[in-house]
């Protein structure tokens, strides 16, 4: 077992490693999505169009809004562009199925999130894969997009992201990607707070380590 050791971790390595990470993920956030997800998205507006409901108007806006984030979460779960768009798209009609299980004002964020993954960990279940990714079989895999600037420098990061186990990368990408708190986080992964915080934390100083970060004082 790797020893978690980013509470030595100089904050300004923390700093830096955010940085890349928010580098990293901000491509995938400006990628346009794809055109059938926006064609689900006229679907729900001609759903609307025989309703006068101003509030599921409002809720399929925070939809829109949040479409990139999602998609970017999905991207960075499965590594894989068409099965992320499949589960983007699920994620969408059980979301407008149960928008009155949604309650306004909470973290619509999160909550998306939920959905997202638990319908990733039962096509997992159902087609009896492992849930960890322990030997990085999905590195190889991971890149970022060829749009990015300093895309080598990119790439590396989402190769070695890649090779995180697959709950530390989910805290991770979740907290230091998706800007959700701890709290939220756990939500969204049905643990603990100390759980996604030790997580994290194990992520961070994997990734440091990895990235050979952990020596460089420059940094200071």
């Amino acid at each position: 077992m790797e020893r978690p050791r980013s509470a030595a971790l100089p904050q300004a390595v923390r700093d830096h490693l955010g940085r890349q990470l928010q580098a990293a993920y901000a491509g995938l956030i400006t990628t346009p999505p794809p055109q059938r997800l926006l064609d689900l998205i006229a679907q729900l507006d001609g759903i609307l169009a025989g309703e006068d409901s101003l509030s599921a108007a409002g809720f399929r806006q925070s939809l829109i809004e949040m479409l990139p984030g999602l998609r970017a979460f999905a991207i960075s779960l499965t590594a894989n562009e068409t099965r992320a768009d499949d589960l983007v798209q699920e994620t969408l009609l059980k979301a407008w199925a149960k928008q009155e299980q949604f309650v306004p004002g909470t973290n619509l964020k999160a909550w998306l999130c939920t959905i997202l993954r638990n319908q990733l960990y039962t096509e997992i279940r159902k087609r009896k894969r492992e849930v960890e990714d322990a030997d990085g079989a999905m590195a190889a895999q991971m890149t970022a997009p060829a749009a990015q600037e300093h895309g080598s420098d990119l790439r590396t990061v989402w190769q070695h992201i890649g090779r995180l186990p697959a709950l530390q990368r989910e805290a991770l990408l979740l907290v230091g990607a998706q800007g959700l708190t701890y709290e939220a986080a756990a939500e969204v992964m049905g643990c603990e707070v100390g759980t996604v915080k030790s997580r994290v934390s194990r992520a961070r100083a994997l990734l440091a380590d990895r990235l050979g970060m952990v020596s460089e004082r420059a940094l200071a």
